[in-house]
C-alpha cells in the first residue's frame, strides 16, 4: 500500500524496476544512427573536422525519457487499483455482513454503503451467501440472502438518529456463525464509542477469529453538538468529535421553529483537540427565538441541538421591600438572588422609588418573572393587575419577611398565620429545622436533598385541605418551606423564609440557586389540565391548578440524517420530566403540545465521543474508502504512448530529419498531426450521446421530469422527484434511482413509468411532431403529471377566468388526444395503490386532481387507453414538486399553505399512490383484495 490507497493486482511485476539500472547502461553506450549526407565531394571538405572525435552518447535527457517510459510500462503491467477495495474476510462461506446504523455513520453514509455494496459484489464473484445485521434496527432473526437480495436490503438501510447497541447484533451474528463455522464475519464501523455497550470488548470477541474483518476509518471523524448555554451576554455550545486530529473548521447554525436561519456561528477545532465552543453574541430576545443547532456541513442526528423554552434566558424583575439594599447591599435580599439568578437570567433589579411603583413598571414592561422579597401589603389596584399578569402567564415569586409577615395580603398559594416562627431563638425550646422532603408533584423533585439548609424562622401556614397539594419543599418537622400553585397560565410560589441570611442559611446554599432555575422556568411551562381545587385565594384569579407530571406525544421527530420528519409508529411519549438522551422507543426531536414543546436529543450536555480503537483490541482493521476503486491501467498506458511519441520525436530531431523537410513537406506533417489531435479531441456522435442517456435511463427505475428552461421550477422538479424516490424508497420495495430530466422533443420518453411537467404560464406550446412524440407516449402505458401550480390562485367558482398556467395547459392539451376527465373518483385505484388516501394534496391543497374517467369496457373507440387501467393523464394545481422537494440532508425546501400538520406527509403518501399505480396498474382493483380492504376500512 506504501501509505497511499493505491494497490496492485500483480505486484510481483514490479520487480521489473531492478532491471531498469542496466537499461540505463545499454541506452547511454548505444550510439545513434549515423547521419546521410549529400555526396558532392566539395561538400566532404566542408564537413571535416579539425581533430578526431569520440564516438557519440546517447543524450541524457532521451535516456531519461525511455527510463520513464519503460516504469510506466511495468507499473502497467502490476495492475495498479487507486483506493482498492478492502480485502475481505478470510474463507470460503458465507458472509455475515454487521453495519453501524448509528447517527456516527450518517455523515459517511454513502461511503459505507459503497463499501458494504463492493464486498456483497466480492461475495457475488466468489459464490458467497450474505447476511445483513444492521445496530441500529437489529432484526430478531437474519437469514441467509443471494447478493442481488443483499444489495436491496442494503439499499433499504437508513442510519437511525440514536447510537447503535452493538450487544444484540453481535449475539445475532454469533448464532449465524454457530450454524456456518465456515462464515466469514465483517464489521462496518463508525468507529465512535458513545457508550451505549456496557462491555463493548465483549461484544467485539467474535472479531478476533482470522476470518473477520473491521472495515473503519479512513474518513473524517463525524462532528457533534452538546451543552447548549444561554449565558448572560451569548449563547454557546460544544462542537465534539471522537478524537484529535487535523485542524478542523465549519459553523455552526441557529435556526427558529420554522427553519429560518437567525445567525451562523464558526469554530476551528485546533489540531489534537477533540472539542470548541461555538459562540453566537446576540441579543436575549432573538436568542430565546432559536429552536435548533446545527453544523452546517455534518449530515446527522447528533450534530442538531433541539433547544425548547427551558433553555430560554428569561427576564426577571426585582422589587424589595426591606429598607437594607442601599445602606448594606451585600447584605439585602437583592445581593443574594442577583448571585444566584445572574448566570441564568437577565436581571432587572429596582433600585430607586417605591415597591409599587417599581412593581407597575415591571408589569408595563412585559416582565415575565417577578420577585417580591418582602413586600407586604400590595394596594387592591396593583394587586388586581398582578393577578392579571399571573393568570395570563406570569411567575410571581415572594418572599417571607417582616412586613410579609404582618401584612393582609392574599396574593399568596396559601392562607398564612399572622406573624411568624422564630426556631432556636431565647424564648423557643424548638431548634432550628433542616430541609426536611421535595414533594414530587412540585417542579423540585429531581433534586437532591441538602443537609447543610437550616431555618431558624419562618412564616407558617394555615393547615387545610389543599395544603399538601401545594407544598413543594418542607422542613423536617413537615410545615411548608416553600409552597406553589398554578393560577391560570401562570404561577404563583412563595418562600417561607427571607432571600437574605435572616432566617436561614439556604440563599447561602447551591439548593437555592437550583430552586429558583426551576421556579422562573415555569413561565414557560404549559399549564396542568386537571380540575383546579375548590378553595381559591379571596381576591386571587380563578383557575388555580396542580401541576402534574404527564407523558408528552411526539410532535416532530428527526431522522438519522438530522431532518425532521412525522413520527413513526415505534415513537413513544415521553414523561413530561424527561431528561434522558434519545433512544429507539424516544428519538431525538419535538414533544408535547405547540406551547409547551419538549425537546430530546442524541446527546446530553455531559456526553463525549470517544475513538474505538480496534488495534488495543487486537482486530484486523482495514480503512474506509470514500471514493471508489479505480483502474489505472487505462491512464498509464495512454501516458506511456504520450511518451513514445515524444522519444519518436526526439529521435527524428537527432537524426537531421528536420533539415530535410521542404517547407511544403512540414506543412503536410503538420496537417496531418493536427488532424490526428482533433480527430482525438472530436465530439462523440449523437448516437453515443443517445446510448448513454438510454443507460442511465434503464440501468435503474427513475422518474422524470420535463425540463422546462425555468432554472428554478427544474431544480424544485428534480428535487421534489428526488424526495419522492426517497421517501418511496423507505416505505416500499421500489429503489427508483435520481430523477431525470427530458426534453420531449429529442430524448426518449418510453424509458420512464410517468413524467411530471411544471406547467408555466410563459411555457411554448410543444410543435405538433413533439405533441406526437407525448401522445404515443401516453398511448403506450406511459403517464404524464400535469401541474399547474397554481391552486392558491385558482377560483373555484363555475365561469371564473383561468390561470395563465391552466390556459397554458389548456392550449397544450388540445394537441393532444386526450380522453374524457373526471375528479378522482373516490374509490379509484388511485386512492387505494398503497395508502388509504381521500385527497392528494401538494404545496396546496385546494386543487382538483383530475384521472381518465374510464368508460365501459366494451366502448373500443377511446382515444388514448389506458394501459392496465391506468390513466394517461393527472392533472392537479396542487404543486406536487414542491411539497417532495427536499434537500440532500432531508429539510423541506419550501414551506406548505396552509401547512396542516401532516400536509407534507399526505403529499408523500399521495406521490407514492401515484407511482405505485404507474407502476403495477389496477391490481388494487382485483377482488380478491376487497375483504381485505374492507377489513382495514373497518367495514
Amino acid at each position: 500500500m506504501f501509505g497511499l490507497p493505491l494497490a496492485f493486482a500483480a505486484p510481483l511485476l514490479l520487480t521489473a524496476f531492478l532491471a531498469l539500472p542496466l537499461l540505463w547502461y545499454v541506452l547511454r553506450v548505444v550510439p545513434p544512427k549515423p547521419r546521410a549526407v549529400a555526396f558532392p565531394p566539395t561538400r566532404l571538405l566542408f564537413e571535416i573536422k579539425p581533430k578526431e572525435e569520440s564516438a557519440a552518447r546517447t543524450p541524457w535527457w532521451l535516456t531519461v525519457l525511455r527510463m520513464a517510459l519503460a516504469a510506466l510500462v511495468i507499473l502497467a503491467a502490476a495492475g495498479p487499483i487507486w483506493n482498492p477495495p478492502a480485502a475481505g474476510p478470510a474463507g470460503d462461506g458465507p458472509l455475515v455482513m454487521v453495519i453501524d446504523q448509528g447517527w456516527p455513520a450518517a455523515s459517511q453514509w454513502d461511503a459505507r454503503m459503497a463499501a458494504a455494496g463492493t464486498l456483497i459484489d466480492a461475495a457475488a464473484s466468489a459464490g458467497r451467501g450474505v447476511a445483513l445485521i444492521p445496530t441500529g434496527d437489529v432484526p430478531r432473526d437474519a437469514t441467509w440472502l443471494t447478493p442481488a437480495a443483499a444489495r436491496d436490503r442494503l439499499r433499504s438501510l437508513v442510519p437511525v438518529p440514536y447510537a447503535p447497541a452493538r450487544a444484540e447484533a453481535f449475539a445475532l451474528a454469533a448464532k449465524m456463525r454457530a450454524a456456518e463455522p465456515k462464515a466469514g464475519l465483517v464489521f462496518l464501523s463508525d468507529g465512535v464509542d458513545m457508550g451505549a455497550d456496557t462491555d463493548l470488548a465483549a461484544a467485539l470477541a467474535p472479531l478476533k477469529e482470522a476470518s473477520a474483518l473491521v472495515v473503519s476509518g479512513g474518513a473524517a471523524a463525524p462532528l457533534a453538538l452538546a451543552g447548549p448555554q444561554n449565558g448572560a451576554d451569548a449563547l454557546t455550545v460544544k462542537v465534539l468529535r471522537p478524537a484529535g486530529g487535523a485542524p478542523r473548521a465549519g459553523r455552526v447554525e441557529a435556526k427558529d421553529m420554522r427553519g429560518l436561519t437567525l445567525a451562523d456561528a464558526p469554530f476551528t477545532l485546533p489540531e489534537g483537540a477533540s472539542s470548541i465552543e461555538a459562540r453566537f453574541a446576540m441579543p436575549v430576545e432573538i436568542r430565546n427565538e432559536i429552536a435548533r443547532l446545527e453544523i452546517g456541513s455534518e449530515r446527522s442526528a447528533g450534530a442538531v441541538q433541539l433547544i425548547d423554552k427551558s433553555w430560554r434566558r428569561r427576564t426577571v424583575g426585582i422589587v424589595s421591600g426591606t429598607s437594607t439594599d442601599t445602606g448594606q447591599p451585600l447584605l439585602a435580599p437583592t445581593y443574594y438572588l442577583t448571585r444566584a439568578l445572574g448566570p441564568y437570567a437577565d436581571l432587572r433589579v429596582a433600585e430607586t422609588g417605591s415597591a409599587i411603583e417599581n412593581i407597575n413598571r415591571f408589569l408595563e414592561q412585559r416582565v415575565p418573572v417577578l420577585l417580591l422579597p418582602d413586600v407586604g401589603t400590595i394596594p387592591p389596584a396593583t394587586r388586581a393587575r398582578l393577578a392579571r399578569f399571573v393568570s395570563d402567564g406570569g411567575v410571581l415569586v415572594r418572599f417571607a419577611g417582616a412586613r410579609l409577615a404582618n401584612a393582609q395580603d392574599d396574593l399568596l398559594p396559601v392562607k398564612l398565620r399572622r406573624g411568624g416562627r422564630v426556631l432556636g431563638g431565647s424564648l423557643s425550646w424548638e431548634t432550628p429545622q433542616p430541609l426536611g422532603a421535595l414533594t414530587p408533584e412540585g417542579p423540585f423533585r429531581d433534586m437532591k436533598v441538602s443537609a447543610d439548609v437550616t431555618v431558624n424562622r419562618q412564616v407558617l401556614a394555615e393547615p387545610d385541605g389543599t395544603l399538601g397539594d401545594r407544598t413543594w419543599a418542607t422542613l423536617k418537622d413537615g410545615t411548608p418551606l416553600v409552597t406553589g400553585t398554578r393560577v391560570g397560565k401562570g404561577a404563583l410560589v412563595l418562600f417561607h423564609v427571607t432571600a437574605d441570611t435572616s432566617w436561614s442559611n439556604l440563599p447561602l446554599s447551591g439548593t437555592f440557586v437550583d430552586m429558583l432555575r426551576r421556579v422562573i422556568a415555569l413561565s414557560d411551562a404549559p399549564p396542568a389540565r386537571d380540575a383546579a381545587p375548590a378553595d381559591v385565594p379571596q381576591g386571587a384569579p380563578q383557575g388555580f391548578e396542580r401541576p402534574e407530571a404527564t407523558s408528552l406525544s411526539p410532535s416532530r421527530v428527526l431522522d438519522g440524517f438530522g431532518a425532521f420528519q412525522p413520527p413513526g409508529p415505534s415513537a413513544r411519549a415521553v414523561p413530561a420530566d424527561f431528561d434522558g438522551r434519545a433512544g429507539a422507543d424516544h428519538p431525538p426531536g419535538f414533544y408535547g403540545p405547540p406551547d409547551g414543546l419538549v425537546a430530546v436529543n442524541v446527546l446530553l450536555p455531559d456526553d463525549a465521543p470517544k475513538t474505538l480503537d480496534f488495534a488495543a483490541l487486537g482486530l484486523r482493521t482495514e480503512p474506509l474508502q470514500e471514493s471508489q476503486p479505480r483502474d489505472l491501467v487505462g491512464p498509464l498506458l495512454i501516458a506511456a504512448m504520450v511518451l513514445m511519441l515524444l522519444d519518436a520525436l526526439a529521435v527524428f530531431y537527432l537524426a537531421g530529419g528536420l533539415s530535410r523537410l521542404s517547407g511544403r513537406r512540414a506543412a503536410t506533417a503538420a496537417l496531418v498531426a493536427l488532424a490526428m489531435l482533433g480527430a482525438g479531441a472530436a465530439p462523440r456522435p449523437a448516437q453515443a450521446a443517445d446510448d448513454a442517456f438510454a443507460l442511465q435511463a434503464t440501468g435503474q427505475t427513475r422518474f422524470a421530469y420535463v425540463l422546462t428552461g425555468n432554472g428554478e421550477v427544474d431544480d424544485i422538479s428534480r428535487a421534489g422527484l428526488n424526495g419522492l424516490a426517497t421517501f418511496v424508497g423507505q416505505r416500499t420495495a421500489l429503489q427508483a434511482g435520481e430523477a431525470m430530466g427530458v426534453d420531449p422533443a429529442k430524448d426518449e420518453l418510453a424509458f420512464f413509468p410517468f413524467i411530471y411537467w411544471p406547467i408555466l404560464a410563459d411555457t411554448p406550446v410543444p410543435p405538433p411532431a413533439v405533441l406526437a412524440r407525448l401522445d404515443a407516449y401516453m398511448k403506450q402505458g406511459g403517464t404524464v403529471i400535469f401541474d399547474t401550480r397554481d391552486a392558491i390562485e385558482a377560483s373555484n367558482v363555475p365561469g371564473a377566468p383561468l390561470t395563465p398556467a391552466a390556459a397554458k395547459l389548456r392550449e397544450i392539451l388540445a394537441g393532444l388526444d386526450i380522453p374524457e376527465l373526471e375528479p378522482v373518483p373516490r374509490d379509484h385505484v388511485l386512492t387505494k395503490a398503497f395508502y388509504l388516501l381521500k385527497d392528494f394534496p401538494g404545496r396546496f391543497t385546494g386543487g382538483t386532481t383530475w384521472v381518465e374517467a374510464l368508460p365501459p369496457a366494451d366502448d373500443v373507440d377511446r382515444p388514448a387507453r389506458a394501459g392496465d387501467g391506468v390513466s394517461p393523464v393527472i392533472i392537479t394545481s396542487n404543486d406536487l414538486a414542491g411539497a417532495w422537494a427536499v434537500t440532500r440532508t432531508g429539510e423541506p425546501l419550501l414551506p406548505l399553505t396552509p401547512g396542516e400538520p401532516r400536509q407534507r406527509e399526505i403529499a408523500f403518501r399521495a406521490g407514492a399512490n401515484m407511482a405505485m399505480y404507474v407502476l403495477t396498474g389496477n391490481y388494487k382493483a382485483d377482488q380478491v383484495h376487497v375483504p381485505a380492504l374492507l377489513e382495514r376500512l373497518g367495514q
